[in-house]
């Protein structure tokens, strides 16, 4: 059967986008957009599934299906769906505080049963919804409206609580940097198992500027090293820094000094994830953080494969099995 040809309008629902003038929101949803109709799959076979938050109004805005689920438990409604309709490409859409916090053990397990689905965590270290409390991504020390005399909490770091969950394929990009935004999207859409991106975006009104170090295009060269399998770890506005590996520890070096086969090689296909969580915790300002692809992992069985060979394996063994046998068979009991 031929498919219809769609464009990027083909994707936007009739509702209006309420978003603050200038969210990094906007961004993203653009280059979602743009990338599903390269994807060839019907708008009836995409789900959107989000939390609560204002990352969590993407699904309104797709004309696509969609659910707007409640607060941290995108994943699980993602999982049934995508367990019960293998044929479903399923995204789900989340923020910082609503994957993170309130969600936490469910992302978690998400990553780890490798469910066939993909997370988009937009991370703007601040609850913006709720209007400007700090978030589990909130800087030791930032001051916020409930942290009043600075955080002290230590920030959660999404790709690693991923690496550490051994998330197959795990990915970041920057909101501003939508070339890169739409690649990471579409690797994240062809991998087969749980996908994680996690978006640098800004949130201009509760905590505007927060990284401006990786999304202002004249600070993003010194600050940030993209990320390119098989090649080495170059960065700098005139690429002449590369970070190498020194014993346990990764370090920044002059290519003036140091010579390039020095430098580190990216390898985002190596199982063990000991080097890409060592990357994960590369920080602004001792280190450029990295954005592109961490790790991308494939032939590792998913969740909703596994759980369908089993329901198979059952009814090869008992039967398809009949829901009016099961509610009137075993222990039960009448009632006077």
């Amino acid at each position: 059967m031929n498919l219809p040809v769609l464009k990027a309008a083909d994707f936007a629902s009739d509702q209006d986008v309420r978003w603050c003038p200038g969210c990094g929101d906007y961004s993203i949803l653009a280059q979602m957009k743009k990338v599903l109709p390269d994807l060839g799959v019907p708008r009836e076979k995409i789900v959107f599934i989000s939390g609560i938050g204002c990352s969590s109004r993407f699904p309104y805005y797709m004309n696509t299906y969609g659910m707007h689920s409640i607060h941290g438990r995108a994943p699980t409604f993602a999982t049934g769906l995508k367990s019960t309709r293998p044929d479903l490409m399923v995204w789900v859409i989340t923020g910082d505080g609503d994957a993170l916090s309130i969600g936490g053990n469910h992302f978690i397990h998400a990553l780890r049963r490798n469910i066939d689905v993909n997370i988009v965590l937009f991370n703007n270290r601040i609850y913006g919804l709720t209007k400007g409390q700090y978030s589990p991504t909130s800087t030791e020390g930032q001051v916020t409206k409930s942290t009043p005399m600075g955080s002290i909490d230590h920030p959660i770091n999404p790709l690693s609580l991923a690496l550490a969950a051994e998330a197959t394929f795990v990915a970041r990009s920057i909101d501003a940097h939508v070339k890169h935004l739409g690649n990471m999207l579409q690797r994240a859409s062809e991998h087969k198992g749980t996908s994680l991106v996690e978006v640098y975006q800004n949130c201009n009104v509760f905590n505007d500027g927060a990284m401006a170090y990786a999304q202002e295009r004249k600070q993003r060269a010194e600050n940030v090293v993209e990320l390119e399998h098989g090649k080495p770890l170059i960065f700098g506005e005139k690429s002449d820094k590369g970070v190498r590996l020194v014993g346990s520890r990764l370090e920044v070096v002059n290519l003036a000094d140091v010579p390039v086969d020095d430098l580190l090689i990216h390898d985002e296909k190596e199982p063990n994830p000991a080097i890409q969580m060592m990357m994960a915790r590369m920080r602004y300002p001792e280190m450029p953080e990295p954005i592109g692809v961490l790790r991308a992992v494939e032939g590792v069985a998913t969740y909703n494969d596994q759980i369908n060979d089993q329901v198979e394996q059952a009814k090869i063994k008992k039967g398809p099995g009949s829901l009016q046998e099961l509610f009137t068979t075993g222990d039960t009991w009448e009632v006077a």
